[in-house]
């Protein structure tokens, strides 16, 4: 009986009871699939994004029951999943490196994407109503234009995958696989076109039928500046190229770990302000330094 018990609480035996249950050494999940940089690089930015958030739950909902806006309520619940799906993403990286949990990994990543997705284009679909925007009826228009392109996404995708068994999900390392990186490379050029349009008409004729916040188009250009760098290296792996993969993954890093926090600072933040009046304050400083007041002048 002694000797089983040395056996079974050897440090050897105990590595190999863990071994058996998890293959991945259950403390060695953050290393594994990508590497440790690459899994920390996503997990801490997302994991202290949530936090913020819940550190703020009590503020913002007291100002938005106040406020009585719904755009806002719904873009911070929608903010709040689309947050919790998106940190849990980065937390479950190994799971595309381990065998059977394929289907999981690319029902996952579909979730996830597709929220991310969602919040993107409802907010260009936002952006594109003008200056008039408010309302009930403004939400419904945005949340319609949004669903419909979500929704035909997603159909693609799942007959890609699924049906075709396109891996959009796995393998990032597979440079030769022109389909998968075609399909990703169509993605980012049409993202990347929109930018380009709004981008452009803010310095165009009709500017005026934007709306009148600098910090639209700050966010505006480090879309389509990440999106343009996507497309490189999705198109420099569809030819072939492997070494484009760390371009890829670092794009991977920038929109998983910071597209949140930068829609939360482009178009929640200043909602939250604790005193309307410097939210008042604020809109005026940034359309002055927009040269909306130069006429005012002449």
């Amino acid at each position: 009986m002694r000797r089983l018990e040395e056996i079974l609480l050897s440090p050897k035996s105990v590595q190999s009871i863990l071994d058996s249950k998890n293959p991945l050494h259950l403390a060695g999940w953050l290393s594994s699939c990508h590497g440790f940089w690459y899994n920390a690089a996503l997990i801490l930015p997302s994991l202290l994004f949530v936090a913020f958030l819940a550190s703020q739950a009590r503020k913002s909902l007291t100002k938005l029951s106040y406020g009585r806006s719904y755009i806002m309520i719904s873009y911070y619940g929608l903010l709040w999943a689309v947050s919790v799906f998106n940190l849990l993403w980065c937390v479950l990286q190994y799971w595309e490196c381990t065998p059977g949990r394929e289907l999981n990994w690319n029902l996952l990543t579909l979730f996830t994407k597709s929220g991310l997705l969602f919040l993107e284009i409802s907010l260009l679909a936002f952006l594109l109503q003008g200056n008039q925007v408010s309302g009930l009826d403004a939400l419904t228009r945005t949340f319609v234009i949004s669903g419909m392109v979500v929704a035909l996404d997603i159909i693609l995708k799942c007959i890609y995958i699924f049906i075709l068994g396109v891996p959009l999900f796995l393998g990032n390392g597979d440079g030769v696989n022109r389909v998968k990186w075609g399909l990703w490379a169509t993605h980012k050029f049409l993202l990347t076109a929109v930018y380009a349009i709004i981008f452009f008409m803010h310095h165009s004729k009709w500017k005026e039928r934007l709306p009148a916040r600098p910090m639209f188009y700050k966010y505006i250009m480090c879309m389509f500046l990440l999106n343009v760098v996507g497309l490189v290296s999705c198109g420099i792996l569809g030819s072939g190229g492997a070494f484009a993969i760390w371009l890829y993954n670092l794009t991977v890093i920038c929109y998983h770990s910071l597209y949140l926090p930068l829609l939360y600072v482009t178009f929640l933040a200043d909602f939250f302000q604790e005193e309307d009046l410097n939210l008042e304050n604020a809109y005026y400083s940034e359309m002055k330094d927009a040269g909306f007041f130069d006429a005012d002048w002449d």
